[in-house]
């Protein structure tokens, strides 16, 4: 069957030198101690799930894994199709979808890679690899750090091994955001970064760098009082009018307006209180839910993987349907004549 489904299988496409990179922190991150590529790779797979699992596995790393760019370079098939196959190919033990916190205080934030294995593994093998401290730190790279290059992603070389018969292009460095500006010679602030990232969020609130540098000093009160930046964005972004005809006037309002209290000082006990240790937690390969690696077998929530093992869809949360009924029963009552 092995040599049935290898003949029949369509040829891994070719990896585009300008294939995307994702930003430092996230895509794709192969596991070590993988075998060396062959010709027989994902030979048990089905046509389209090793159509897939051949193309990721040629992507650098650090590249793109979502379901949206993995199909623009997979004109075969669609967004649904790419889906299902990576939900395949995590229950055949090829990846992991993980998401972790990184960098410290103000600055922690969450990041999302897929963990690759060209060889399977078992659930036994995942749940350990992701309890690691090795894991965790490779999940977890320094904040604002440029993106590396992209590294090979085949194994090293084995002496006296034949050279790969498909020649991969070769991977160009993405070239970096230009976050900072130029004329500065010290790293932007975290308050500034946080006005920059405003307009990559919503095109609304788009700053140039003068207007970052000149609503800089109202962003670092926030900051000073204690806030987060993940708090100074979520107060500058709720609620926005549908057309902003001067993101720089709306925003320096609302740096003034909703500046909040300078609580107290509290005594510190961090020498009393041991640093919580960083853990990965999985995503469901298919609808997102995070949990820890060993509540989501082969990848999978629990609702997910009875519908991927019996074909259909998930069943609904007997929750969620029962307050759809008293949705619905309300809606009812409100429509009845008076």
């Amino acid at each position: 069957m092995a040599n049935q489904n290898l003949s029949s299988a369509l040829p891994a496409p070719a990896v585009f030198a300008a294939y995307p990179m994702a930003n430092p922190g996230y895509g794709k991150r192969s596991v070590p101690g993988q075998q060396a590529r062959t010709r027989d790779d994902f030979a048990l797979l089905p046509t389209r799930e090793r159509y897939v699992a051949g193309f990721v596995d040629h992507l650098p790393e650090g590249a793109a894994m979502s379901i949206k760019e993995l199909a623009k370079q997979l004109p075969l098939y669609g967004q649904q199709a790419i889906s299902t196959a990576l939900n395949a190919l995590s229950v055949a033990g090829h990846l992991r979808r993980v998401r972790c916190t990184v960098g410290t205080g103000d600055e922690t934030r969450w990041a999302f890679r897929t963990f690759w294995s060209r060889t399977a593994r078992d659930n036994a093998w995942w749940n350990t690899y992701l309890a690691t401290e090795t894991a965790s730190q490779a999940a977890a790279p320094t904040p604002e750090a440029p993106a590396p290059p992209p590294a090979r992603p085949e194994s090293p070389a084995v002496a006296g091994q034949a050279p790969e018969p498909t020649a991969v292009p070769p991977q160009r460095t993405p070239p970096q955001a230009p976050d900072a500006d130029p004329t500065q010679t010290t790293a932007p602030s975290p308050s500034y970064l946080a006005l920059a990232r405003l307009g990559r969020n919503d095109h609304r609130l788009g700053l140039s760098a003068d207007d970052c540098t000149a609503l800089e000093p109202l962003a670092a009160q926030w900051l000073d009082r204690g806030v987060t930046t993940d708090y100074l964005t979520n107060a500058l972004t709720a609620g926005l009018p549908a057309q902003i005809d001067s993101p720089v006037g709306l925003l320096r309002r609302r740096l003034i307006d909703k500046l909040p209290p300078r609580l107290p000082a509290i005594p510190s006990t961090a020498a009393d209180t041991p640093t919580p240790t960083r853990r990965l937690l999985v995503e469901c390969t298919d609808c997102g839910r995070p949990g820890q690696p060993e509540a989501l077998p082969d990848g999978l929530c629990r609702p997910c993987h009875t519908a991927h093992s019996a074909g259909g869809q998930p069943s609904p949360d007997p929750t969620q349907i029962a307050a759809v009924k008293a949705h619905m029963a309300n809606l009812r009552t409100l429509l009845k004549p008076v």
